[in-house]
């Protein structure tokens, strides 16, 4: 990855450790986080978790919610999963959804609409590191879940996006899932109409393929 960062390193390095400052004093100022708050998992995504297409308690990380609230002790799961986000979305909003929930871990699941719109990658990848740094900057864990894109936007920026998110999530030592569809990727039948956003039926195989990640950084 050391085409995409660069000489772009330096103001990365700097935008991570902003975002550490910024969220190290919201938390001094709201006080130290109790029991419950640090047992709340926060999804900041875009359509593909916030259910687009379907009631919001099919889509997958509602149903990983129920899993996450009948676990000893319990978990709570706060979706803040817009449609059409993108990376700078997600990275202009997370210091107050960190200091408003005080998550105990943050699941960035972005950067799908930023691929779709064929954004620059270095763009991509500096509002993640900002995201991780903010969760970072509250105490919380963190898990990145990638995606793919279609192969007519050229094998090297499909492969530069692709590798880029666990390389990032272990630049910051993070938790990553390569890619959010994996289990059902191949399956045209899981698809809606616009062969972009899955049907409520294949959400719980989501559920547990994101589970399969997330569950060990429960502990």
């Amino acid at each position: 990855m050391s085409r995409t960062y660069g000489g772009r390193r330096l103001r990365l390095q700097w935008a991570t450790s902003l975002a550490l400052l910024l969220t190290a004093g919201l938390a001094l100022a709201q006080g130290r986080p109790d029991a419950v708050a640090q047992r709340t998992v926060l999804v900041v995504g875009d359509s593909l978790s916030a259910g687009y297409g379907m009631a919001a308690s099919e889509s997958w990380v509602s149903l990983a919610g129920e899993r996450l609230a009948a676990r000893t002790p319990p978990w709570r799961m706060v979706n803040a999963s817009i449609s059409g986000e993108t990376t700078a979305g997600g990275a202009a909003r997370i210091v107050g959804e960190v200091g408003r929930h005080r998550p105990g871990i943050v699941v960035i699941a972005l950067g799908a609409n930023d691929g779709l719109r064929g954004l620059p990658l270095a763009h991509l990848q500096r509002n993640l590191a900002r995201m991780i740094g903010a969760a970072h900057g509250v105490g919380a864990k963190v898990l990145v879940v990638g995606m793919r894109l279609p192969p007519n936007y050229g094998a090297a920026y499909t492969g530069e996006f692709e590798r880029g998110f666990c390389a990032l999530a272990s630049r910051f030592n993070s938790a990553c899932l390569p890619f959010l569809l994996e289990p059902i990727a191949r399956d045209d039948a899981a698809f809606q109409a616009d062969n972009l956003h899955p049907v409520p039926g294949v959400q719980p195989r989501l559920r547990d393929h994101v589970l399969k990640a997330l569950v060990p950084l429960l502990d």
